[in-house]
């Protein structure tokens, strides 16, 4: 059973969020803006938008993303804790968001299990179990992430495209990368389960 959803992002400003970049001596709106409800990201350089709440667990989250531009690589990171485990990046799991491939996993010093799937994990890539889920480019998709103890199951458009148990961290902050291509957020908002 799910309660009342939290808006981790109220449309307005970055209230409830901070951030990590590459480049130390950029501000967060060097990188990050909001406009008419819609968060944007220039894509460059590399870091991340990241929850203060960094005690994440047992959730739905869901939130919409578009290319403004052209497709590109980006992502949506959960249960992040210890930051710099990976270059710029933190301990966690990504949900990709990558053009083509949105919802597979990647696992940055996180380890999880794949039961009942088409497709083996690939190093620290869990593959999709489906392709053509995202809508065109400009096009607003919605993204369904459902994290329930150690497991997680991912949803694009309403599509099923990934899941994995056996995570080996399951609770955290949660990040939106800038990765190399601009992007745009809106209607970012968790829903806590029960245990």
């Amino acid at each position: 059973r799910a309660e009342e959803p939290i808006e981790l992002f109220n449309g307005r400003d970055l209230t409830g969020w901070t951030y990590y970049l590459h480049k130390s001596d950029l501000k967060l709106e060097d990188v990050w803006s909001v406009k008419n409800g819609v968060l944007s990201c220039k894509g460059k350089p590399t870091g991340y938008l990241l929850t203060k709440k960094g005690d994440f667990e047992n959730y739905v989250l869901t939130l919409q993303w578009r290319w403004p531009e052209k497709g590109g690589n980006n992502g949506v990171l959960v249960h992040v804790t210890k930051p710099n485990e990976l270059g710029v990046w933190p301990k966690c799991l990504e949900v990709q968001l990558a053009s083509g491939e949105a919802g597979e996993f990647w696992g940055i010093r996180t380890t999880s299990g794949m039961p009942g799937i088409k497709k083996s994990p690939k190093d620290r890539r869990h593959l999709n179990l489906t392709d053509g889920s995202e809508k065109s480019l400009g096009e607003w998709n919605d993204f369904e992430i459902t994290c329930h103890g150690d497991e997680i199951t991912v949803k694009v458009n309403g599509t099923l495209v990934d899941q994995a148990t056996k995570l080996s961290q399951s609770k955290g902050a949660i990040a939106l990368q800038s990765e190399g291509t601009p992007v745009e957020y809106r209607n970012i908002r968790l829903r806590k389960l029960e245990k």
